[in-house]
């Protein structure tokens, strides 16, 4: 279950592309259903420039009501205050568009709508797995060289499951600030 929100929460940071770029809309659709009308929407070309990005990724609510008090304290300790975020973009992976919803297509989720256009995204994706239910948003704003996007989702868990019902409110914005310098994934 979390593996689908945080899923999002990576592949977003990455999810820029022209803001008078493609228009592209899916209903009832895969990540890979979704990754394909982008590349088709794009004539296979780079969504994003590529090069190092920087931002900041802002906890705005989370309620997991079953984790321990210690655990909830830190949780709330992090509540607004944003963890910075650096990643490369290769020319590679952005010629493969692999920045934009086109990695792993987990058979559970399905994007019940998915609009971009005009530098503005609208989202909306649930899934079915094995320990729980999930459902999440994302709506923002985006160009080849930076996004702000806001992420909710919920979860409702079994009862075996450690996190129960849980809610998440992410709010990530990042741009490009030259080019990589091979330290990313160190940082």
């Amino acid at each position: 279950m979390r593996r689908a929100f945080y899923f999002c929460l990576i592949t977003l940071p990455l999810a820029a592309c022209n803001s008078g770029g493609p228009t592209v809309t899916a209903t009832n659709a895969s990540s890979a259903e979704v990754g394909a009308k982008v590349a088709a929407a794009t004539d296979n070309g780079a969504m994003v420039q590529p090069g190092r990005w920087e931002g900041t990724t802002t906890i705005a609510d989370m309620k997991m009501p079953l984790l321990p008090a210690d655990q909830q304290a830190s949780l709330a300790g992090k509540m607004g205050k944003p963890d910075k975020i650096v990643s490369c973009i290769t020319p590679e992976d952005a010629k493969a568009n692999r920045a934009f919803f086109t990695g792993n297509d987990d058979k559970s989720c399905k994007y019940d709508h998915f609009t971009m256009s005009g530098g503005k995204l609208d989202a909306a994706m649930s899934c079915a797995q094995a320990d729980g239910r999930m459902s999440a948003t994302m709506t923002g704003t985006y160009s080849a060289t930076s996004y702000h996007m806001t992420m909710a989702s919920n979860t409702e868990g079994r009862k075996d499951n450690p996190y129960g019902t849980m809610s998440v409110k992410v709010t990530v914005d990042a741009q490009r600030v030259g080019e990589c310098r091979g330290t990313e994934s160190k940082e």
